[in-house]
């Protein structure tokens, strides 16, 4: 009997300590919004470049493209013009590794590519 009586006194002691109540953080009903910059949220970028050169005619560039990248010949097309008339075009915005690839596919075909961080 002595360890029931041990046992209660414990019991009590236990819960009167747990009969705090925690404070919400957070009220009822409210909304909590987070202002956030996309790119912060996002990992790093970067840009694959395609600079002109006196060497490649646009034809094969433009099929350089759409081997590389997949794209339909009107978009490889378009950045192609790009690149012969502005002298770059940003092909596109990789993760690192995936940018390496590109860039390396690109200069494989005699192109001069780069890339650089974007941001």
């Amino acid at each position: 009997m002595a360890s029931d009586t041990l046992d209660k006194a414990l019991t009590i002691s236990y819960f009167a300590r747990m009969a705090e109540t925690a404070t919400p953080e957070l009220q009822p009903g409210t909304i909590q919004e987070q202002k956030t910059d996309e790119k912060s949220q996002l990992e790093p970028g970067y840009l694959v470049i395609c600079w002109n050169d006196p060497v490649n005619y646009m034809d094969y560039v433009t099929h350089v493209f759409q081997r590389v990248f997949g794209w339909p010949r009107k978009k490889a097309e378009f950045h192609m013009l790009q690149v012969h008339e502005q002298g770059k075009s940003v092909l596109t915005r990789e993760s690192l590794e995936k940018a390496e690839h590109y860039v390396h596919q690109l200069q494989k075909h005699s192109l001069h590519a780069t890339m650089e961080l974007d941001g």
